[in-house]
């Protein structure tokens, strides 16, 4: 049974076509991987399912009485709400119908023997569905998910903007587990989210026995929860049976053996446009050229798609460090309260250092103070010698009404058009990313932007807060590779093991020194 038909979809942003004749089906019970390149259009395709955008041409058709739940990578949560309203604003449907209820006992009141029988009999019903939603248990469900997420650890009275990127994303989570929709919509969850929580989103999901959607670069999670992969690229959405890895080996196959059929029928072409045009003006040959010629107009032509840029992601090193990049004596990092226990540490030149630890214990924070962006409780920092800062922040800040050009351009105002454009064109962004707007483009094509000023910038030190987040296959390899190969000093905040595990010379766990936990 289908659960979400979209046929002949073709959808665009200006002069950039993301889709085109794009046709989808749900199943009931699958459990879909959507994969594909930054900017190829994944969010912006469940923006059209979900309805929040409208489809240029095309139709999208779920079926009746489907609740769905969209658990989206740039939701907003309001200053003021408490992580506890926050998840029981899940239930909001079911305070809707016991508001129903109580305008019904008023009816009841003045209704005719007849009308009071339909009364009650709706009365019934909601009654029913209050029952079977757990209405009555409400709060004991918002603490049971709080604790699942480890959210009481924070108190679920804490006010949502005060929560770490990870923690918004759990908050989030556990909104959408608490709605207990017919379908998942899930895009990238498990950026920002630490490494037991991804373990603890697996298991949920492959218990799951609803359909869901997911858009996930985080490939051993997508290969251990999807059954089927639609593929996104060029416009075109194409379906394959089975987890990514799969889906990968079938890709490559049909891609060598596209490419082989093009060079054939690009070799038929020419010997039949060389005869033609040998033979067209022979009395005697003219017939067969004017045959082959006829061929040659009917022939459906092979088109290879193009090749999308690879980033390119080489570092600017600036002279060498002294010794020491930074010691800590006695550091004690926080806001109003202490987020550690007094730390004395040292990174020495060479160092590539990993902060790992659950979200909210202050990996962000300890990185923010060791740079002096906030100020520490007690405790002081002294930072070495000759020291060329880069620093990575979770999430682009500014304005993002620039476009790419002028981003960049305001980091780099020597620069000549051809270098800004040559620079941008390295990271993988094409001519349409590279002269839109900072704000259209997808959260992995703003990553790449703000990857684009780092390495054009001589450093000798980078701070990395989870740069990995947003960042498709290719680029996160790209940027392995280009972090394995500098010859500077790194501190990295990462939820991703093999990503670190082959450069990393020393790995940190913050929660053996939080106060957090």
């Amino acid at each position: 049974m289908s659960i979400l038909n979209v046929t002949n979809l073709t959808h665009g942003f200006g002069d950039r076509a993301i889709f085109h004749d794009v046709s989808f089906r749900l199943l009931k019970g699958e459990h879909i991987g959507l994969v594909g390149a930054n900017g190829e259009g994944k969010s912006t395709f469940l923006n059209i399912v979900t309805g929040k955008l409208m489809p240029d041409e095309g139709n999208v058709e779920w079926s009746k009485n489907v609740r769905v739940g969209y658990l989206d990578q740039h939701s907003v949560l309001e200053k003021g709400m408490t992580i506890r309203k926050v998840l029981k604003s899940a239930f909001s449907y079911l305070y809707e119908i016991e508001a129903k209820m109580n305008s019904l006992c008023n009816e009841m009141a003045d209704a005719e023997p007849d009308a009071l029988m339909t009364i009650m009999d709706e009365f019934g019903t909601l009654q029913d569905m209050l029952d079977a939603h757990d209405f009555y248990i409400i709060d004991s469900k918002v603490e049971e998910i709080g604790h699942a997420l480890g959210l009481d650890a924070i108190g679920l009275d804490q006010d949502v903007t005060e929560l770490s990127g990870g923690q918004r994303t759990k908050v989030l989570l556990g909104k959408l587990l608490l709605e207990k929709p017919d379908i998942l919509l899930l895009d990238e969850p498990t950026n920002y989210l630490d490494t037991i929580h991804i373990e603890w989103l697996k298991r949920y999901l492959q218990e799951y026995e609803n359909a869901f959607i997911l858009i996930s670069h985080d490939v051993p999670f997508i290969n251990s929860v999807v059954n089927i992969i639609y593929h996104m690229e060029n416009g075109e959405l194409n379906r394959y049976v089975g987890s990514y890895d799969k889906f990968l080996e079938v890709y490559e196959v049909k891609k060598s053996q596209l490419e082989s059929a093009y060079k054939k029928q690009q070799q038929e072409i020419a010997e039949l446009q060389d005869f033609v045009a040998r033979n067209k003006a022979r009395v005697s040959t003219r017939n067969m050229a004017m045959s082959r010629q006829k061929k040659l107009d009917k022939m459906d032509i092979i088109e290879l798609a193009k090749e999308k840029p690879k980033p390119e992601f080489n570092f600017k090193e600036a002279r060498a460090a002294g010794k020491y990049i930074f010691q800590t004596e006695h550091l004690v990092i926080g806001y109003e309260e202490p987020l550690s226990k007094p730390l004395t540490l040292t990174m020495e030149r060479g160092d590539k250092i990993v902060l790992k630890g659950a979200n909210g214990i202050g990996k962000t924070t300890l990185l923010k103070s060791i740079i002096g962006l906030i100020p520490s409780l007690q405790g002081k920092v002294t930072l070495g010698d000759y020291l060329y800062q880069g620093y990575f922040e979770q999430e682009m800040i500014g304005a993002k009404n620039n476009t790419c050009i002028e981003e960049l351009w305001r980091e780099f105002p020597s620069y000549t058009q051809y270098e800004i454009r040559s620079a941008l064109a390295k990271c993988g962004l094409t001519t349409k990313h590279i002269e839109s707007q900072v704000r259209v483009l997808s959260g992995g094509e703003q990553a790449k932007v703000r990857l684009c000023k780092l390495i054009n910038k001589e450093t000798n030190v980078l701070l990395l807060d989870e740069p990995t987040n947003h960042l498709d296959i290719e680029a996160k390899e790209e940027l392995h590779r280009a972090l394995k190969a500098y010859k500077g000093s790194i501190l990295l905040i990462c939820h991703e093991p093999e990503f670190y595990e082959d450069f990393a010379t020393k790995v940190l766990d913050c929660s053996d020194w939080s106060t957090k936990l």
